[in-house]
């Protein structure tokens, strides 16, 4: 019993631990590595408060599926302490795959797999140590187990991860356009032939907390210098991959080496490396490119660091070859182009009325989509995506 703890939280307050395993979980050097993992990459060049963690985000997530499973318990839906372990678990380790800087690298390193992926594995690699009891937790963090509001509570278009995050990185950066009653939303979560639903009275949170997750993507997540920012580290990481794999001298840590020249399996020495991995290896190394004699290198490296950042336009339509020629005239090199100049499109889409809709408890047998029964007059543009194009080249 020495072992239960409390983490005192910014946003909650104390986050009682209560259980033996999940502590045991959270002092893993798995788990500890989050504490060096950027929960919003590199949003800090923009809002300098967010330099929060997937640590802090994880341990958030746990105290609010303590909350929801509080809720659901006192209106009758039973949940066994076995599940409400396994589900404190699923929540707490849901993170738990994401690299260096989060979103940001999640495909520079490792091709054609997502953070949840790793996550699983890192799960089940967890399991195996602690002599299998994840099993419950793995289940429901798969969809596998056979009550499906579980896994709803973890993944869908109204999870425990959204209600954090949302409310967290909208503290951190002082957005307040972002911040959500996440503890009102919870308190009107029910449960309906096994599958998550709101209450009636909770429609007007629900509008609010759609409304609130398109303004974090478009003032946050998708701020156009954090997206300019964001793609020059991955041209820094492009490049130092060419230069390691043509036989350049390069600094680098042993871990990050790794994975530069990587075309192999995730396999269990892939995840114990990965596992060494954190922003310091990458802010580290860039540090040290700024020196370096590749002038490519060198000038992206100067760039991140010292927050010289290219300029950036967004715009509503593609941006045309004449466009891209203009930004790009002072350059004779097509390769020096590529990685200075560059243009993308950003997608936001604040609520998929299809998948994992939000359903509404109208009555006693009336479940409702929030689309159908909301009378915010912007809820149904929110559902279609809407595109924007951006372009960066030195100023």
């Amino acid at each position: 019993m020495k072992k239960l703890k409390i983490f005192n939280d910014p946003i909650y307050g104390f986050i009682p631990i209560q259980s033996i395993l999940i502590f045991d979980i959270i002092e893993h050097p798995y788990f500890q590595r989050l504490r060096r993992i950027s929960q919003m990459g590199l949003s800090y060049l923009v809002y300098p408060g967010v330099h929060h963690t997937r640590f802090e985000h994880a341990l958030g997530c746990v105290y609010l599926m303590q909350q929801a499973i509080a809720v659901l318990k006192s209106k009758k839906v039973e949940i066994s302490n076995e599940e409400s372990e396994a589900l404190q678990i699923a929540i707490l380790l849901h993170d738990i795959g994401h690299g260096p800087f989060s979103h940001t690298l999640e495909h520079s390193f490792i091709k054609g797999i997502h953070h949840e992926d790793i996550s699983l594995k890192f799960m089940e690699a967890l399991n195996n140590e602690f002599d299998g009891k994840l099993t419950l937790a793995i289940k429901i963090f798969k969809g596998d187990y056979e009550r499906p509001f579980f896994n709803q509570l973890i993944a869908s278009q109204l999870d425990i991860d959204r209600l954090d995050y949302l409310k967290r990185d909208s503290f951190f950066s002082g957005v307040t356009e972002g911040n959500i009653n996440s503890h009102r939303l919870i308190t009107m979560l029910d449960v309906v032939d096994g599958n998550l639903v709101v209450e009636k009275k909770g429609i007007y949170s629900v509008e609010k907390f759609i409304v609130a997750r398109r303004l974090m993507y478009w003032m946050v997540y998708l701020h156009k210098t954090s997206l300019a920012a964001e793609c020059i580290l991955v041209n820094i990481l492009k490049r130092a991959t060419e230069l390691s794999s043509n036989e350049k001298n390069i600094a680098i840590s042993e871990d990050l080496n790794y994975f530069l020249n990587m075309s192999r399996n995730f396999d269990e020495k892939t995840l114990k490396t990965f596992a060494k991995l954190d922003d310091y290896d990458i802010i580290g190394s860039v540090k040290s490119w700024m020196t370096h004699s590749d002038t490519v290198l060198a000038e992206l490296s100067k760039s991140l660091i010292n927050r010289n950042l290219p300029k950036v336009i967004v715009q509503n339509d593609p941006f045309s070859k004449e466009q891209i020629d203009f930004f790009s005239k002072h350059f004779h090199n097509k390769e020096l182009t590529n990685y200075f100049i560059h243009s993308g499109t950003v997608q936001n889409l604040a609520y998929n009325k299809d998948k994992y809709p939000i359903n509404i408890k109208m009555g006693k047998d009336s479940i409702e989509n929030i689309i159908a029964v909301s009378d915010h007059l912007n809820l149904e543009t929110l559902t279609q995506p809407v595109v924007k194009h951006f372009a960066y080249f030195p100023k």
